[in-house]
């Protein structure tokens, strides 16, 4: 039930500011009548877009904030410059207070993450969050974490993914035990890094409500194989901007293709629906969003570059995990890990340094 949610919004954040945003809160107020806005920016900026959809004032508050996050700052300056006075900022903290149950934002994505970490915390037994994408295949959709938050986890942390992209499939997906893999270079036991191996062993020996399907594939990916593919951030990132290249290109192809001869364009005319039908598919902006998993509020991600269309779908993931409680969810889940956190802390090696990629999802 949507009743009574209030989702804020960082007005000022992507490549394109208000102009996306408040189309973006226009489309999703359609979709999602009972939904509010609370929006952080430039009022006066916000109110001249907003002059042009009165749809968006009508369910929306404006809150003035004096200073935006650049989409180049660095995290560590945009804490310092944003604190408390920024737009982001503002939003975020508008979660940790309950005024809204959910932060939408197109901005830096490194700076989101330290925003978010410093003021919403992470949840029990989470050692590090990640950023979780909906993932197009062949069957459907698959929960892909992480894209880009952690770069080279530790066995342990990945099986906390593994936790928290499993809670999030059971909501999206309405699935009792959603399948999960462990991505790897093969299918093999005998291959792979030993934190990835070591996290296998434990997944085998965990009580989550899960179906285990141990190592998959790159290939598995757009296959669809498994509910929740669990990977590292830098693999993930890579992967995630390398399936949206592939994208590009594919539609390309077929543009020069059907622009190369009178036959061809006569066959797309005939064809046109299902060439249609194609584009909508590889539309990236159909499953824009990004979720923060691990953190004591929900926080969703919107790809910097994305138009009105994109941020109305990232306002749908918010507006869905919100309404379903998955925090909640996610942190029962994660209290099966309790038996494994004793195995997790004899592992060879011990925790592996991490950072925050602010190349992902830019």
């Amino acid at each position: 039930m949507t009743r009574g949610l209030t989702i804020s919004v960082d007005g000022m954040g992507g490549d394109y500011g208000p102009e996306t945003v408040i189309g973006g809160i226009d489309i999703a107020s359609v979709r999602h009548p009972d939904v509010r806005f609370l929006v952080y920016g430039d009022e006066e900026k916000l109110n001249a877009v907003m002059e042009r959809f009165p749809r968006v004032a009508s369910v929306s508050e404006v809150h003035h904030c004096d200073v935006s996050i650049s989409m180049d700052d660095k995290p560590s300056q945009a804490l310092r410059r944003g604190r408390k006075v920024s737009s982001m900022w503002q939003a975020i903290d508008a979660v940790k207070e309950g005024q809204a149950q959910a932060v939408v934002s197109a901005g830096n994505t490194g700076a989101l993450m330290a925003m978010s970490m410093f003021i919403l915390k992470t949840l029990p037994h989470v050692e590090r969050p990640a950023i979780s994408a909906l993932w197009p295949t062949t069957r459907g959709e698959s929960v892909v974490l992480d894209v880009g938050a952690t770069i080279g986890p530790d066995a342990m942390q990945l099986v906390q993914f593994a936790a928290m992209g499993e809670a999030y499939a059971r909501v999206i997906f309405n699935v009792d035990k959603p399948t999960v893999g462990l991505l790897n270079i093969g299918e093999e036991e005998v291959k792979g890094t030993e934190q990835v191996k070591a996290a296998a062993q434990m997944l085998r020996e965990s009580a989550l409500p899960i179906v285990f399907k141990g190592f998959v594939e790159g290939d598995d990916l757009g296959k669809g194989t498994v509910d929740v593919v669990v990977t590292d951030g830098f693999t993930g990132n890579i992967a995630l901007k390398t399936a949206e290249g592939t994208a590009r290109q594919i539609s390309e192809y077929l543009r020069a293709a059907i622009s190369r001869s009178l036959l061809a364009k006569i066959g797309y005319f005939f064809a046109q629906g299902a060439f249609k039908a194609l584009s909508t598919r590889l539309d990236p902006r159909a499953n824009n969003g990004g979720l923060f998993l691990g953190l004591n509020g929900l926080v969703v991600k919107s790809h910097g570059g994305t138009d009105a269309l994109g941020f109305a779908a990232a306002i749908d993931v918010a507006v869905d995990v919100a309404a379903a409680d998955l925090l909640n969810k996610i942190v029962t889940d994660l209290g099966h890990l309790d038996g494994l956190e004793q195995l997790a802390s004899g592992r060879n090696g011990g925790k592996q340094d991490t950072q925050e990629s602010e190349a992902a999802l830019p």
